[in-house]
């Protein structure tokens, strides 16, 4: 999609981002849109058993995200959330990893507890009813 759609689909999404997580929030990529760098992870070679050259491929990949210095990295594809997942913890960047689906839950105030694993300790219990708390 980063390729075949180009900037108008980029655009779009980027909007989304900036509605959820509010402008002050939102830290670009360089390169970025259509020219991004490609995670490593997709066509199959997140399952292709090469986890050593996936590493090495997704090294660019991070370097780019820690360049930022972003507490989170949004993922649009499950395959894209694995290997960023994967990339933070093998460099150690320590920069959390979400779905796009997710930030948006949260937004709406919708994302089920159980929904939560990817989030950092700032965002686990963002807008989670407690039914404790309403006795």
């Amino acid at each position: 999609m980063r390729k075949s759609y180009g900037d108008p689909i980029a655009e779009d999404l980027r909007f989304v981002v900036r509605s959820v997580v509010g402008e002050e929030n939102f830290i670009d990529m360089t390169p970025n849109r259509s020219n991004n760098y490609c995670c490593g992870g997709g066509g199959g070679f997140l399952q292709a058993g090469l986890k050593d050259e996936r590493l090495e491929f997704g090294k660019l990949k991070d370097d780019q995200i820690q360049q930022t210095g972003a507490s989170y990295c949004i993922a649009g594809c499950h395959n894209c959330h694995a290997q960023i997942h994967e990339l933070s913890e093998y460099y150690e960047g320590n920069y959390g990893v979400v779905h796009l689906w997710t930030l948006i839950c949260l937004s709406l105030g919708i994302l089920g507890p159980n929904e939560r694993a990817y989030l950092h300790d700032d965002l686990k219990d963002v807008l989670v009813f407690h039914p404790e708390s309403e006795m």
